[in-house]
């Protein structure tokens, strides 16, 4: 084979396998896609880098979010739960605040990740379902590095501020429709599912 013949055919060789990606590649387009809106990943995403915080149930403008619960914690900060979802993948997203309802800093928020060495820092990821009925105990859920599908970032808060807070949890049976929150050094605080 000549070195005419042998371009001639790496040439057409390229074209082909360029042609068989191209076609690939659309073939993954949108066919069986859901909307964005509608879908949702079951691993967590990163919030190491970038602090996922719930989407507010109300506007400003509408006023005040509806206070479901609310658990005291440590020195001068409050929980306030404003709402507990359960969706059709089979999860639970609990949303709050936790306010410090004093005028000095808090600082001391590392117990709020739990006992668990891996969980993020400054997170929520000790925050935890228990079911009492099922008699079972949901726990933060977490990508498989370990992540938290949670608030994190947490390092004060000022005080007279509210801070959004997020956990997501594996949704208990659907016959569940009561379960009791706990973050660790707040009181417990006894919600109810919706969705």
């Amino acid at each position: 084979m000549s070195i005419r013949q042998k371009v001639k055919v790496r040439g057409g060789a390229a074209v082909a396998v360029a042609a068989v990606l191209a076609l690939a590649l659309a073939g993954c387009g949108g066919a069986g896609e859901k909307p964005k809106e509608s879908q949702k990943s079951s691993t967590p995403q990163n919030q190491e880098s970038t602090p996922q915080q719930p989407a507010p149930s109300a506007s400003k403008n509408s006023g005040p979010l509806e206070v479901i619960a609310t658990a005291q914690g440590p020195s001068s900060l409050v929980l306030e739960i404003n709402s507990a979802v359960r969706d059709q993948d089979g999860y639970v997203t609990v949303s709050g605040q936790i306010k410090n309802t004093g005028s000095e800093r808090v600082t001391s928020l590392g117990a709020l990740r739990g006992e668990e060495r891996t969980a993020s820092p400054g997170s929520v990821a000790g925050a935890s379902l228990v079911d009492a009925v099922g008699k079972k105990r949901y726990l933060v859920l977490r990508d498989t590095e370990g992540r938290c599908a949670c608030t994190t970032g947490l390092a004060s808060i000022k005080g007279g501020e509210s801070v959004a807070v997020f956990a997501q949890f594996p949704s208990p049976p659907a016959t569940t429709t009561e379960v009791v929150f706990g973050l660790p050094s707040f009181a417990a605080a006894t919600i109810k599912l919706s969705g």
